[in-house]
Formats: C-alpha cells, structure tokens, sequence
C-alpha cells in the first residue's frame, strides 16, 4: 500500500446467532449488514443459526476456509446462560487471539452499561487468514463495536495501523 491509500472493500460475512431471530425480527445482524456496506465493504454472506455449539462452528468454518472471506461477524451467543456458546464455538478454531478486542469492547461497554459490562464475552482473532469477531446480539452491542473499534480496523486508511494492512501477511510460515 502506498501513502495515499484507496479504501480497500473486505468481504464479510454475519452470522446471527439466535434461538428465536429470523430475518425479518433480525436488528442487529441488519444493522452490521448496514454497517458493512456504508462503509463500502461487500456482504460475502449472512446466516442466520440457533445457538448451538456445532453449527456455529460449522458456519465460521466454512467461511474461514474460503479464500474469499476477508472476515467474519458474528452477532449473538457471547452471555453466560447454558444457551450461550459462540466464544466456545469458535475459539478453538482461532490461530491467534486478538485479546485487545474484547478488553477494549468491555472498557466502552462499561462507559455506556457499567457493570453489566463484564457478562459480555466477546472475541476477536485468526484463523486460516481471516479475521473473526464475536459480538453480543444486542444491536446497540454491534453498534458500539462496528462503530467504535472494528470500522476503523477494517479502514485501510486508519493511521498508525490497520487490520487490512496486516491480510496479505496473515498465512506467513
């Protein structure tokens, strides 16, 4: 990349985790696919999936092995009810944890719900070369995330650094 950089479109996909959303009671994964595309970036997919441990796995697999994910968003699932089980599902697919994600998540969070703040297990990382964020499904929860960590990470013009600048080096041995 160059000084002068071009915003670079990522290929996303949103995966709503949910026992009862459908896509037409669906606000928060509606709300990242708005997100994504005001911020020029494509929709590679949205799904939506109950909460259950293997099918959430199953979905982000399948997207992580594709070369045409850049990222995967998913909404829902991060709490601490028997139900809730996204970061379970999907931390043992993670080559690397972005630990910084979810301590910084927190830190907003509890700017703006105080203490009940720390329920919210969210997650980022790696795998496979495309970066994988783990949201809780309430869409003022995506809102803060998109809006106040993850457009800026996904802005190849975001100075000192960016997500996107780091994508072609993901797959180093």
């Amino acid at each position: 990349m160059t000084e002068n950089d071009q915003r670079v479109a990522l290929n996303i996909a949103i995966l709503v985790v949910s026992d009862t959303r459908t896509e037409k009671t669906d606000k928060s994964g509606r709300l990242l696919e708005e997100k994504v595309s005001s911020a020029g970036h494509n929709l590679a997919e949205k799904k939506i999936v109950e909460d259950d441990i293997y099918k959430i796995r199953a979905a982000v697999a399948a997207w992580i092995a594709e070369d045409d994910v850049d990222v995967v968003i998913s909404t829902g699932g991060t709490g601490v009810t028997g139900r809730d089980g996204t970061p379970e599902a999907v931390a043992c697919l993670l080559e690397k944890n972005i630990e910084g994600f979810g301590e910084i998540f927190r830190a907003i969070s509890y700017d703006e719900i105080g203490s009940s703040s720390l329920q919210s297990r969210a997650l980022s990382g790696v795998a496979n070369g495309t970066y994988i964020f783990v949201l809780p499904g309430s869409a003022n929860a995506c809102a803060t995330a998109w809006d106040k960590i993850i457009a800026a990470q996904l802005d190849s013009r975001t100075k000192p650094c960016n997500l996107v600048q780091l994508i072609p080096r993901l797959k180093e041995n």
